[in-house]
Protein backbone atom coordinates (compact mmCIF):
# COMPACT_ATOMS: atom_id res chain seq x y z
CA UNK A 1 0.00 0.00 0.00
CA UNK A 2 3.01 2.62 0.50
CA UNK A 3 3.77 2.47 -2.96
CA UNK A 4 0.14 3.36 -3.90
CA UNK A 5 -0.05 5.90 -1.87
CA UNK A 6 3.60 7.34 -2.59
CA UNK A 7 2.78 7.06 -6.26
CA UNK A 8 -0.82 8.95 -5.94
CA UNK A 9 0.92 11.53 -3.64
CA UNK A 10 4.21 11.74 -6.59
CA UNK A 11 1.14 12.62 -9.35
CA UNK A 12 -1.02 14.26 -7.37
CA UNK A 13 1.89 16.64 -6.55
CA UNK A 14 3.46 17.16 -10.25
CA UNK A 15 0.34 17.17 -12.11
CA UNK A 16 -1.24 19.52 -9.14
CA UNK A 17 1.84 21.81 -9.06
CA UNK A 18 2.16 22.18 -12.99
CA UNK A 19 -1.83 23.57 -12.92
CA UNK A 20 -1.21 26.09 -9.93
CA UNK A 21 2.34 27.16 -11.57
CA UNK A 22 -0.02 27.75 -15.12
CA UNK A 23 -2.34 30.37 -12.72
CA UNK A 24 0.39 31.84 -11.24
CA UNK A 25 1.91 32.66 -14.10
CA UNK A 26 -1.36 34.23 -15.27
CA UNK A 27 -1.79 36.74 -12.77
CA UNK A 28 2.19 37.34 -11.94
CA UNK A 29 4.13 37.00 -15.09
CA UNK A 30 4.50 38.09 -18.44
CA UNK A 31 1.77 40.29 -18.96
CA UNK A 32 0.34 39.42 -15.68
CA UNK A 33 -3.13 39.75 -15.11
CA UNK A 34 -4.11 42.58 -17.71
CA UNK A 35 -1.87 41.00 -20.29
CA UNK A 36 -3.57 37.48 -19.47
CA UNK A 37 -6.99 39.63 -20.07
CA UNK A 38 -6.13 40.94 -23.30
CA UNK A 39 -5.09 37.48 -24.48
CA UNK A 40 -8.51 36.02 -23.28
CA UNK A 41 -10.09 38.56 -25.19
CA UNK A 42 -8.20 37.78 -27.96
CA UNK A 43 -9.14 34.14 -28.59
CA UNK A 44 -12.56 34.78 -28.09
CA UNK A 45 -13.23 34.42 -24.06
CA UNK A 46 -15.24 37.46 -23.65
CA UNK A 47 -14.91 39.42 -21.14
CA UNK A 48 -11.39 38.46 -20.84
CA UNK A 49 -10.91 40.25 -17.46
CA UNK A 50 -13.19 38.06 -15.70
CA UNK A 51 -11.65 34.34 -17.29
CA UNK A 52 -8.59 35.51 -16.97
CA UNK A 53 -9.48 36.18 -12.70
CA UNK A 54 -11.55 32.37 -13.85
CA UNK A 55 -8.71 30.34 -15.13
CA UNK A 56 -6.35 31.50 -12.90
CA UNK A 57 -8.41 30.78 -9.75
CA UNK A 58 -9.41 27.43 -10.70
CA UNK A 59 -5.65 26.27 -12.20
CA UNK A 60 -4.28 27.56 -8.51
CA UNK A 61 -7.33 26.24 -6.44
CA UNK A 62 -7.13 23.01 -8.80
CA UNK A 63 -3.79 22.72 -8.76
CA UNK A 64 -2.87 23.14 -5.15
CA UNK A 65 -6.15 20.76 -3.85
CA UNK A 66 -5.09 17.98 -6.05
CA UNK A 67 -1.38 18.33 -4.84
CA UNK A 68 -2.18 18.34 -1.45
CA UNK A 69 -5.22 15.59 -2.10
CA UNK A 70 -7.69 18.26 -0.47
CA UNK A 71 -11.47 17.43 -2.39
CA UNK A 72 -9.49 15.55 -4.81
CA UNK A 73 -12.53 14.87 -6.95
CA UNK A 74 -14.01 18.11 -7.41
CA UNK A 75 -10.31 19.43 -8.08
CA UNK A 76 -9.50 16.77 -10.94
CA UNK A 77 -13.64 18.13 -11.92
CA UNK A 78 -11.96 21.80 -12.05
CA UNK A 79 -8.58 20.39 -14.37
CA UNK A 80 -11.02 18.97 -16.71
CA UNK A 81 -13.10 21.92 -16.76
CA UNK A 82 -10.43 24.28 -17.54
CA UNK A 83 -8.04 22.11 -19.95
CA UNK A 84 -11.36 21.38 -22.18
CA UNK A 85 -11.54 24.64 -22.68
CA UNK A 86 -8.14 25.58 -23.19
CA UNK A 87 -8.00 22.86 -25.55
CA UNK A 88 -11.05 23.93 -27.62
CA UNK A 89 -10.37 27.80 -27.98
CA UNK A 90 -6.27 27.29 -28.26
CA UNK A 91 -5.32 23.77 -29.73
CA UNK A 92 -8.28 22.23 -31.08
CA UNK A 93 -7.11 24.00 -34.44
CA UNK A 94 -3.44 23.01 -34.47
CA UNK A 95 -4.40 19.29 -34.77
CA UNK A 96 -3.57 16.79 -31.92
CA UNK A 97 0.48 17.23 -31.45
CA UNK A 98 1.76 19.67 -28.82
CA UNK A 99 5.09 20.00 -30.94
CA UNK A 100 2.70 21.98 -33.22
CA UNK A 101 0.17 23.43 -30.64
CA UNK A 102 -2.03 20.79 -30.68
CA UNK A 103 -4.45 19.32 -27.76
CA UNK A 104 -2.19 16.33 -26.88
CA UNK A 105 -1.10 18.10 -23.58
CA UNK A 106 -4.48 19.37 -22.41
CA UNK A 107 -5.98 15.95 -22.89
CA UNK A 108 -3.50 13.62 -21.60
CA UNK A 109 -4.30 16.32 -17.98
CA UNK A 110 -7.82 15.86 -17.98
CA UNK A 111 -7.28 12.19 -18.60
CA UNK A 112 -4.46 11.87 -15.28
CA UNK A 113 -6.92 14.37 -13.15
CA UNK A 114 -9.73 11.86 -13.99
CA UNK A 115 -7.95 8.90 -13.20
CA UNK A 116 -6.94 10.20 -10.00
CA UNK A 117 -10.13 10.66 -9.06
CA UNK A 118 -11.24 7.26 -9.94
CA UNK A 119 -8.27 5.73 -8.09
CA UNK A 120 -8.54 8.32 -5.14
CA UNK A 121 -6.14 10.90 -3.09
CA UNK A 122 -4.19 7.97 -1.24
CA UNK A 123 -3.79 7.68 2.59
CA UNK A 124 -1.42 10.84 2.67
CA UNK A 125 -3.43 13.19 1.21
CA UNK A 126 -5.64 15.25 3.40
CA UNK A 127 -8.79 13.94 2.13
CA UNK A 128 -7.84 11.10 3.91
CA UNK A 129 -7.11 12.92 6.99
CA UNK A 130 -10.20 14.50 7.04
CA UNK A 131 -12.11 11.29 6.15
CA UNK A 132 -13.50 11.74 2.50
CA UNK A 133 -10.78 9.78 1.05
CA UNK A 134 -13.17 6.88 -0.12
CA UNK A 135 -16.74 8.66 -0.76
CA UNK A 136 -15.76 10.23 -3.94
CA UNK A 137 -13.93 7.88 -5.64
CA UNK A 138 -14.19 4.76 -8.25
CA UNK A 139 -17.08 5.57 -10.48
CA UNK A 140 -18.16 8.52 -8.57
CA UNK A 141 -14.94 9.89 -9.30
CA UNK A 142 -15.03 9.33 -12.90
CA UNK A 143 -18.82 10.84 -13.12
CA UNK A 144 -17.95 13.79 -11.18
CA UNK A 145 -14.61 14.75 -12.46
CA UNK A 146 -15.10 13.76 -16.21
CA UNK A 147 -18.71 14.43 -16.38
CA UNK A 148 -19.03 17.77 -14.06
CA UNK A 149 -15.76 18.94 -15.96
CA UNK A 150 -17.21 18.41 -19.33
CA UNK A 151 -20.47 19.60 -18.46
CA UNK A 152 -18.38 23.12 -16.86
CA UNK A 153 -16.55 23.88 -19.67
CA UNK A 154 -19.21 23.15 -22.53
CA UNK A 155 -21.25 25.99 -20.45
CA UNK A 156 -18.41 28.32 -20.01
CA UNK A 157 -18.08 28.09 -24.24
CA UNK A 158 -21.40 27.97 -25.02
CA UNK A 159 -22.16 30.90 -22.72
CA UNK A 160 -18.51 33.13 -23.28
CA UNK A 161 -16.82 31.93 -26.58
CA UNK A 162 -17.35 34.30 -28.91
CA UNK A 163 -14.31 33.26 -31.64
CA UNK A 164 -12.14 35.77 -33.53
CA UNK A 165 -13.37 36.97 -36.85
CA UNK A 166 -10.18 35.63 -38.62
Amino acid sequence: MDQYNAAMLLLRVAFGLTMAAHGYAKVFKGGKLDGTARWFDSIGMKPGAVHARLAAGTEILAGVGLAVGLLTTFSAMGFVGVMLVAGYTVHRAEGFFIVSGGWEYTFILAVAAIGIAMLGPGEWSLDNAIGIDRDLDGWAGLVLAAGGGIAAGIAQLAIFYRPPAN
